[in-house]
């Protein structure tokens, strides 16, 4: 059996190359630019055609973890959200909202983006945020 090919966009910044994917027995090989895509029509950097071996690793997580006794265990999606919105609500008391700040993501969308300071300034009070795509 061949490969199969599969249309798709870019997740590494947020540009939103078209990608041409081939996967194989639920791999993926080879990536390339798609020339019908409009944004790169056909070109892409070295990190979209590149970067793809993370998504087969066998080193991602595949739970949250917590330091419990010195050791990192893993745990409910549940309790994980419980604990940091403790902690945050916490720091926010204790120091005031200007002691935190949100670092965005270029990889993410620009509705991601959007969430992420709309969630530092509504919720946690600070306008503390920053971001890598200027790197």
């Amino acid at each position: 059996m061949g490969n199969k090919e599969v249309k798709m966009i870019c997740s590494y910044c947020g540009t939103g190359c078209g990608l041409i994917v081939e996967v194989n027995d639920n791999k993926i090989v080879k990536v390339r630019g798609d020339k019908e895509a409009t944004v790169n029509k056909g070109q892409t950097c070295i990190k979209g055609a590149f970067a793809y071996n993370y998504v087969h690793s066998g080193d991602r997580l595949t739970s949250p973890l917590l330091r419990k006794n010195g050791k990192l265990e893993p745990v409910s999606w549940k309790e994980a959200l419980s604990f940091i919105a403790e902690k945050l609500s916490t720091f926010k008391k204790e120091f005031g909202p200007e002691s935190m700040s949100v670092f965005a993501c270029a990889r993410a969308t620009n509705e991601t983006n959007f969430v992420t300071q709309k969630f530092a300034r509504a919720v946690l009070g600070t306008n503390n945020i920053d971001g890598c795509n200027r790197t």
